[in-house]
This record gives C-alpha cells, structure tokens and sequence, in this order.
C-alpha cells in the first residue's frame, strides 16, 4: 500500500506542484513553506450490550469488508466529541438512543475508502442505551442482532481494529476469544 502523503500533489495553500515529502508524516512546499502533517481521523466502535450479556452486533452492508461481522460505529464528524459521535453512529445504524459512553481504550487502524487508505484512531466504548431490545438495521447496516459472548468470534469481522478491539473486550469481560 502505498504511503498516503503520495496522494496529495499540490500544495494545499498555494496549488504548487512543488509540494515534497518533508518527513515520514509530512510534505512541504518547496514554493511558499507550507508544511502539511498527515494525522489520522478519529473515529468510534460501541460495544453495547443486553441485560442478556449479549453484544449488539452488525453486518456491512458496504465496502471494505462488506458482508462481514461489525460492530455500530463510524467517523467523528467536525465538531463532535468522540462520546457525541459515537451517540451519533450508534442512532444512525441502529436507532439506539445512547443514555451513557464510556471510553474505552483507541487503536490505529487504516480503512480503505473507495481505494484510498485513511488512517484513523479508532476509539471503542462501552454504550449503555435506552432499550436495547428496540432497534433496526440502518444507514450502512444490512443486519443487527445480539450475540452472546460465548459465541463472538473476532475472527468472524471484517475490520482489523475491530478484531483486535473485540480481543481485548472479550478478555476485559473474562470470556475467552
């Protein structure tokens, strides 16, 4: 995979083609001094579980990964904390109201968006909602539904971060992956 700094040519302050790897994180303008650091995006993963001890689990319904296990979550959008944009994802895919996130821990992660990879920090957090027996697919959902933990297996999703972020889940609740 390519570095992602190969993606921007131009300068982004003043349109120069003379915009050059500066270091392993970012370019400079040889013309006007710009220097742009290449940051990842921030983006949410909820675990939410039932008075079942089940977790809500998902399947995409889109690329990368689509067809594959998942759990509710997505970007930060400009302006929102990581709390409000996981409240937000959640409500989007799955009609949850979100009473209370917890943070969790983060992981770096690269999602492949229609070809270009994005670097993110994925932060996970544990979500207590209004009625977990009320919900629907939606947004970029096919399905949803609650596992119990004995029978999540990271493996079966499609995401790494979301693998790894479901191992240390899983061993944070004392159930074995």
């Amino acid at each position: 995979m390519k570095h992602p700094l190969s993606q921007f040519l131009y300068c982004p302050e003043c349109g120069s083609s003379r915009f050059e790897v500066h270091n392993g994180k970012s370019k400079r303008c040889a013309d006007c001094g710009f220097v742009y650091y290449f940051n990842p995006s921030s983006a949410t993963v909820a675990f939410i579980l039932n008075e079942r001890n089940e977790l809500l689990v998902c399947r995409r319904a889109k690329e990368p990964a689509k067809g594959t296990l998942d759990l509710p979550g997505g970007f930060v959008d400009m302006y929102e904390t990581g709390e409000e944009g996981v409240a937000r994802e959640v409500r989007e895919e799955t009609g949850l109201e979100v009473k209370r996130a917890i943070y969790l821990f983060s992981l770096p992660n690269i999602y492949v968006y229609s070809g270009f990879p994005v670097h993110t920090l994925d932060m996970f957090f544990r979500c207590d909602v209004e009625s977990a027996e009320r919900f629907s697919a939606m947004d970029d959902v096919a399905d949803a539904f609650f596992l119990p933990l004995s029978d999540v297996h990271p493996e079966d999703f499609g995401l790494t971060s979301v693998r790894e972020g479901l191992k240390r889940f899983l061993t944070m609740c004392a159930v074995q992956p």
